[in-house]
């Protein structure tokens, strides 16, 4: 790990550059203006991805069958196509 001290200018300049060698190699680079710090670039933390699949197993339970349930008297559309007709 490398840690290196830019100016403004060269940080501007060599921006993906710099970006890119931090994460290849780690390190960091301190962004001076007029020789005093004015920040920081560290790599970002490595943060574990977590599939969502099975995420609800246990938490939920569906009580009838979903797939061939007749939901038309839910939409109130279908209720006044309904009433039309009579």
């Amino acid at each position: 790990m490398k840690h290196q001290t830019v100016n403004v200018t060269e940080f501007k300049a060599k921006c993906l550059s710099l970006l890119d060698g931090i994460n290849e190699r780690g390190g960091s680079i301190t962004i001076t203006k007029r020789g005093r710090p004015l920040a920081k670039v560290v790599p970002a933390p490595d943060e574990a991805w977590k599939s969502l699949k099975g995420s609800w197993v246990g938490r939920v339970t569906i009580a009838d069958d979903i797939a061939d349930a007749d939901t038309a008297d839910l939409w109130e559309v279908v209720r006044e196509g309904t009433r039309r007709k009579r």
